[in-house]
């Protein structure tokens, strides 16, 4: 015969523990901000769609879309395309090339690497990070050619210093969500920090480094084009030249290099990240 007592626990029901109440934003509120965020936008802005969506609009659109046809296919034309396109693609490459040392010297003390890491510079890094990307890669390029003259060293000078900001505020975050297991096992033996960051932490990050990098890359093909507007070299300097004399023909060949250009980059990237990811 079973004693009273534990007759009486196994008759009692088992109570669930209390839920941990939840201190962020609910989801619903937040929803409900934004979408009276996109009303207000929507309502504050002068969106004439009915002029837009006219016939006299879509007849006049029409017209401008058929004078680039046939594009220009002449084997001159088609080799200047040619070496812009290759400054294009150089400058990107060079200038994300550029941005990822810089930004990886910066994340480095931008970034707190364990809970007693004290990150003295962490937020003078930072802030440096947060001015070079806000200054957008046309207003460092019109600095830059002040300087450096018209030409590619500028663009590529505008994207590097744009893209350090970028990816260095990146890199910095993903050095401080690295797992922090194998650091805090070689820490516990004595191993030196800047051991620990070569053999712990950055075998942990670098794939996630890698692929940031590859994809400022595709968004810097798209940035260095228009970087070529304000002079600084390549397909968008073409365009810019060939447009405002309304060459439509040879501006259409222009706009079909560029897509293929960013077609042929964001095809490499997406594959490198894949092989990297595996």
């Amino acid at each position: 015969m079973k004693p009273v007592h534990h007759m009486k626990a196994a008759s009692q029901p088992l109570r669930l523990p209390a839920r941990p109440r939840d201190s962020g934003l609910p989801g619903w509120l937040f929803a409900t901000l934004l979408l009276a965020l996109v009303a207000a936008s929507f309502l504050s802005l002068d969106l004439q769609w009915a002029q837009f969506l006219s016939r006299d609009a879509m007849e006049r659109m029409g017209g401008f879309l058929a004078e680039f046809y046939p594009p220009e296919l002449g084997t001159i034309f088609l080799r200047k395309v040619a070496v812009g396109a290759w400054e294009t693609l150089a400058m990107s490459a060079l200038g994300t090339l550029l941005a990822s040392l810089a930004g990886l010297a910066l994340a480095l003390p931008a970034a707190r690497l364990h809970g007693q890491d004290r990150a003295r510079a962490r937020g003078a890094c930072r802030l440096l990070l947060n001015a070079l990307r806000s200054i957008p890669e046309l207003v460092w390029a019109a600095l830059l050619l002040i300087s450096a003259g018209l030409g590619p060293f500028a663009g590529t000078l505008a994207l590097a210093l744009h893209t350090t900001g970028v990816l260095g505020r990146l890199f910095a975050e993903a050095l401080e969500n690295a797992p922090p297991g194998p650091a805090a096992a070689l820490r516990l033996q004595g191993v030196g920090e800047g051991r620990i960051l070569l053999w712990a932490t950055l075998p942990q990050v670098l794939p996630q480094l890698l692929s940031y990098a590859l994809y400022r890359w595709e968004n810097n093909i798209r940035a260095a084009t228009v970087l070529g507007v304000v002079g600084a070299g390549g397909l968008g300097q073409l365009l810019s030249f060939h447009l405002g004399l309304f060459h439509m023909p040879r501006t259409a060949t222009l706009l079909l290099a560029m897509l293929a250009l960013v077609l042929l980059v964001d095809t490499g990237s997406l594959l490198t990240r894949r092989l990297l990811t595996r």
